[in-house]
């Protein structure tokens, strides 16, 4: 569980003032799913701390299928009025917001790590694709208001690149085979939110992060930045099931969430955009060198299993060229040495 320190809600605020035109959001209405998520959470905890800090007055609104599970990741939000809990089955996209007009929509909900590649393959989708329908409805109905979806590095497939992606550089994706159910749902979600726009004028733009880590991971996150931080925490050999040779962008998630929120409010209508710290390019090795350094713990090798090959990232270079998000104004604060030190400070 992430804790909360002062400490912590000074690197909140540092972020925050890296989000251009973060003025935009006062007393605006903002609606988000899959707010307990590393991504989503980080992005409410930002709002929170302008709500806080600098009287923003922005309302949140948290739609999810447990207000519980809400209310215990973010129990400073409990007795807040800015904030409110709707109920929102992602798989199944039921959503009524009455006569709610929300100025800001963020769809941050779906699974995200390999086990539920593997058990869920259906439900990923849904989360993504019928999940979708509801809000882009909303904006279709109101006639205003802007949707960012939240979209993956994995929309790129095998390239045969070994430079960090643009946003362009499409490849190949085994439509087929059932791991495919992650990168094919978020691609045809890009594809739904540009044909609302096409036939119904609906303004979106997409963030497209990288790898992301950091303290808000969850108990059941079978991602290798995950398994890494428990080990690394509890003094146990991190473990490398391949050679770790493959590439990727990682992104600490409070400059995951400024990068969300800096998308949101100054992305062009239509466009995606990478979200990578340049600073933080390294191979999964790399990755588990650092926390190895950090936490001081052994780096082992074991052959992994079939099942855990079926649910492995199928791209060797995933990679990202963030240049288009550094020019709306964006920028990291966390390289890659200190988001693991903080990491591992803030993960308990």
């Amino acid at each position: 569980m992430l804790l909360y320190t002062d400490e912590y809600w000074n690197d909140v605020d540092a972020v925050s003032k890296c989000i251009p035109n973060i003025d935009k959001l006062r007393g605006r209405t903002i609606l988000i799913t899959g707010a307990t998520g590393m991504i989503g959470s980080a992005v409410v905890e930002i709002l929170l701390h302008m709500n806080h800090t600098r009287n923003f007055h922005t309302k949140v609104i948290l739609a999810g299928r447990n207000r519980s599970r809400i209310a215990k990741r973010f129990q400073l939000l409990v007795n807040n009025g800015n904030f409110s809990f709707l109920y929102y089955d992602a798989d199944k996209g039921n959503l009524n917001t009455g006569t709610l007009k929300p100025d800001f929509i963020i769809h941050a909900a779906s699974p995200a790590d390999p086990h539920s590649f593997a058990t869920k393959p259906v439900e990923t989708m849904l989360a993504n694709i019928s999940g979708l329908v509801g809000l882009l409805d909303i904006l279709k109905m109101n006639r205003s208001g802007r949707l960012l979806y939240l979209s993956s590095s994995e929309v790129y497939g095998k390239t045969g690149l070994s430079q960090p992606f643009s946003e362009g550089d499409y490849g190949y994706v085994d439509i087929l085979n059932f791991r495919a159910c992650y990168p094919s749902a978020k691609r045809a979600a890009e594809t739904l939110c540009s044909s609302y726009r096409k036939e119904y004028g609906v303004d979106f733009v997409v963030a497209r992060p990288g790898h992301v880590y950091g303290p808000s991971i969850k108990d059941d996150d079978s991602r290798v930045s995950a398994e890494f931080t428990r080990c690394a925490v509890n003094h146990r050999p991190l473990v490398l099931k391949s050679s770790g040779l493959q590439l990727r962008s990682y992104c600490y998630t409070l400059d995951c969430g400024s990068a969300i929120l800096s998308i949101l409010l100054n992305g062009y209508s239509g466009n995606a955009y990478n979200i990578s710290n340049k600073y933080s390019i390294v191979t999964i090795r790399k990755l588990a060198e650092l926390f190895s350094s950090a936490a001081h713990v052994p780096v082992i090798f074991k052959d992994s299993t079939n099942e855990e090959k079926k649910v492995f990232n199928m791209m060797d270079n995933s990679s990202l060229n963030s240049k288009q998000l550094e020019n709306l104004g964006w920028k990291p604060c966390f390289d890659i040495q200190r988001g693991i030190i903080a990491t591992l400070r803030y993960y308990r």
